[in-house]
């Protein structure tokens, strides 16, 4: 998916959100958002979000002195997901169709995306995705692919996002690796934030070897870069994993939340409305 101008306003808030999470003065915002807004002038437009993403996030772990400027926020995010696991589980245990009630739950979680929202009310969007109809729904074409593959490679997204990531696992019957990022992107979680959500418990955890947000293949490490190759099934999580890879032939289903008009446009949507997108590469 390419840059859209509608993109321009969301790169500045995410550049003076992240300066501000990581304590920069106000001059020294000032200074971000004149730098971000010059990295914005370089920016071709056939570039994917993420990449805009990645050179602003860089740039404020760079200007400050913050590893990780989001940590409190990931922090708190799973530790209110893990309140709401237990409601979650139940649910999926109480449904006539655990695996659409799993995923719908890993598709509530995706509203915890500081990329897009600096707030969200966690329980009442799990509330409304166990009920609310899918925009597009190929969950058919997951359940096919499952019953036929004998692992499956997880992309993970956002920290939080990971504890309904594991009630979605814990129904699966295939090994699973499931994939963080290799260093702090936004929100989105590394290694430790998964072992927080408690992944190690249900899956192999492993990172991409990038700290840019979504997956970039080609700034990612050679032996993810294998795993992908090799993956019967991808289960992609997030915009900025449909941002980033929406156009590469892989056997990638998609679940995602439509959260901006720019990604609710390009996928052909409401905003708002839930995804399990099944790429062309997936044979149905």
């Amino acid at each position: 998916m390419h840059t859209h101008l509608d993109c321009y306003p969301c790169f500045l808030r995410q550049a003076l959100s992240a300066a501000r999470r990581a304590g920069a003065d106000q001059a020294l915002q000032h200074a971000i958002l004149v730098e971000t807004m010059a990295e914005l002038q370089r920016l071709p437009l056939d570039t994917t979000p993420p990449r805009m993403a990645e050179t602003i996030h860089r740039l404020v772990r760079t200007r400050t002195g913050a590893v990780d400027p989001y940590l409190a926020a990931k922090q708190e995010a799973t530790r209110r997901a893990l309140d709401l696991y237990p409601r979650l589980v139940a649910a999926i245990a109480a449904s006539a169709d655990p695996l659409e009630t799993a995923v719908r739950g890993a598709i509530a979680g995706n509203i915890i995306d500081f990329g897009v929202f600096e707030h969200y009310d966690l329980e009442a969007t799990l509330e409304r995705v166990l009920r609310q109809p899918f925009a597009i729904d190929d969950l058919a074409v997951l359940r096919a692919a499952l019953a036929r593959v004998d692992w499956v490679l997880y992309l993970g997204d956002n920290a939080g996002e990971t504890v309904f990531d594991r009630a979605l696992i814990e129904q699966l019957d295939q090994p699973v690796t499931y994939v963080c990022k290799g260093g702090p992107a936004i929100n989105d979680a590394t290694l430790e934030d998964a072992r927080a959500a408690g992944l190690d418990g249900c899956a192999s955890l492993v990172d991409n070897g990038s700290d840019a947000v979504g997956t970039l293949l080609d700034r990612c490490s050679a032996e993810f870069g294998a795993r992908f190759a090799a993956a019967p099934l991808i289960i992609a999580k997030g915009q900025a994993n449909y941002e980033s890879l929406s156009e590469v032939e892989a056997p990638i289903v998609f679940l995602l939340q439509a959260k901006c008009g720019v990604i609710a446009d390009d996928i052909g949507v409401p905003t708002g409305g839930l995804i399990v997108k099944a790429a062309p590469g997936l044979a149905r």
